[in-house]
């Protein structure tokens, strides 16, 4: 297998369970005092052509909040869950996904954003998923992106804003830019689960537009 062109197999599962094994994640500490948790998936799954993917949906655009725009599945933590349970909830009942807790392979950092959330990524084997169902009250649309795209030179691109001192990171997929914190995620899947570097993303600035 390339790495240019992963397969959804037991070789690639059992080659990210490794790499997430070996990374020392870090939480955010102060950093995600005073922020609601949430958690998001990086979901994976198979294209059409066994070909490794993760989702990625798009916003529904009558939501109060980041209406319209990119987000891996997952939300907030409802009272007595913990950050797995609700990962998981927000799968099902956004794509349709149902998954247990042993597809969970690994936590990447969290990443405090600038709405108030702390935001706490886990990697999701979802196995034989054959349709995702998105739920039109929260999602627009859901896409099955191969992780071959994040192979790409491009990929990511990082610019300076006058808003703010820290490097904004944006991944170009699906014909736009996707942005952080979304972006910072997919980033860390890429190179600490797929590639086994260590590499962190926390740092990585939002455009002005995600702040509120």
């Amino acid at each position: 297998m390339s790495s240019a062109t992963p397969y959804y197999d037991d070789a690639l599962r059992d080659r990210l369970a490794r790499n997430l094994a070996g990374f020392e994640r870090r939480p955010a500490g102060a950093a995600g005092e005073g922020l609601r948790c949430a958690a998001v998936a990086m979901a994976l799954v198979a294209g059409d052509d066994g070909r490794a993917c993760f989702v990625l949906t798009r916003r529904a655009s009558r939501l109060k909040a980041h209406r319209g725009q990119w987000a891996l599945p997952g939300g907030g933590v409802d009272e007595g869950e913990s950050l797995e349970q609700a990962v998981l909830r927000e799968l099902h009942e956004e794509v349709g996904l149902q998954c247990s807790p042993h597809c969970v392979l690994g936590v990447l950092d969290d990443y405090p954003t600038r709405s108030g959330y702390n935001i706490t990524p886990f990697v999701v084997w979802c196995g034989e998923a054959d349709v995702l169902v998105p739920d039109p009250a929260e999602v627009e649309a859901a896409y099955r992106v191969p992780l071959a795209e994040l192979e790409k030179p491009e990929v990511p691109l990082v610019r300076r804003i006058p808003e703010s001192d820290r490097p904004l990171i944006a991944i170009p997929l699906l014909g736009t830019d996707i942005h952080a914190p979304t972006a910072a995620v997919i980033y860390q899947l890429r190179e600490v689960a797929i590639h086994g570097r260590e590499t962190r993303v926390a740092h990585y600035e939002q455009p002005e537009f995600a702040w509120r």
